[in-house]
């Protein structure tokens, strides 16, 4: 065990170049990363690393030996796997990042741990654009088209944006029939995290209809704060449709301009490419794809 951990400790070494980003990741010090490297390199006696005070990087022999490891730690997995398999019990911990989005998963995460209670989950709600690999996740879901090669993907589905307001906002400054109306109402905005930039709404404009201002008095980079203020009468927000199908089944929200905007957004999944798909990640995967948007 100890060998297989210091071949372990030597992957992550090798994936971050940095003995304090993988002694983070596996929740270690960074001397004891550098103390097991060292101990790993006597017992070969080869140098796995070329160190300086401001770099870290393979030598020849450390390139070799990180080709052979991956292989034997993705046999070891695959034989862990089988046994699971064997009993039909997935186990272990599943690092994911998660987008901060309401609704997105309202009953699927409890339901899950019900029915694998052997998994834990370590879940991170950001929209920040994670780094899957140097921050060791072993899935990200996020929405629109992420692309990067050290990946695989899998849609779980799609989503669509609604502009909503409340029935009291429309009752006392009227209900928009066509995007021009909107100069005439408070707007409320998204930012998005990641960049900074406010969320295009997805007008559908005819023919010589010129964009409207869409000036309100609240932009926010969370969809709870929007479905909130939505729902206090403050103005017209768009959403999507996950995020606000609780408001608009209890009355507190309804649709407008619904023949006005078009919109079609998906959510995938995203993981690590190059190894076996461990049953815990497997099960996990499957039971977002079956249930996460089902309920529309």
């Amino acid at each position: 065990m100890d060998s297989l951990n210091g071949l372990r400790v030597f992957l992550q070494v090798a994936d971050s170049l940095s003995f304090a980003q993988a002694a983070r990741l596996l929740g270690l010090s960074a001397s004891a990363v550098g103390k097991s490297i060292a101990r790993l390199e006597e017992r070969l006696g080869v140098r796995l690393f070329h160190r300086s005070t401001r770099s870290l990087s393979l030598s020849n022999e450390g390139q070799l030996f990180l080709e052979r490891c991956r292989r034997i730690l993705d046999e070891l997995e695959a034989a862990e796997q089988e046994l699971a398999l064997s009993t039909q019990q997935a186990r272990g911990r599943l690092k994911i990042s998660m987008p901060l989005v309401a609704g997105l998963l309202p009953q699927v995460l409890p339901e899950f741990l019900r029915c694998y209670p052997r998994i834990q989950l370590d879940i991170d709600f950001t929209d920040r654009l994670v780094d899957v690999i140097e921050e060791g996740f072993d899935l990200v879901v996020r929405g629109g088209d992420l692309r990067d090669s050290r990946l695989k993907a899998r849609k779980l589905g799609d989503f669509s944006l609604l502009l909503v307001a409340s029935p009291g906002y429309l009752r006392q400054y009227g209900t928009p029939r066509r995007p021009a109306d909107l100069n005439q109402h408070l707007c409320l905005h998204y930012r998005y995290p990641s960049s900074g930039l406010v969320q295009r709404w997805p007008l559908k404009l005819a023919p010589g209809e010129t964009e409207p201002r869409l000036d309100g008095g609240l932009i926010c980079n969370t969809a709870d704060m929007l479905i909130n203020v939505a729902s206090q009468g403050m103005g017209i927000a768009c959403l999507p449709d996950f995020a606000v199908r609780s408001a608009l089944n209890d009355g507190r929200l309804v649709q407008v301009l619904s023949e006005h905007t078009t919109h079609q957004g998906s959510f995938h999944a995203l993981w690590p490419a190059g190894r076996r798909m461990p049953l815990k990640l497997r099960v996990f995967l499957d039971f977002l794809g079956d249930r996460l948007f089902v309920t529309r």
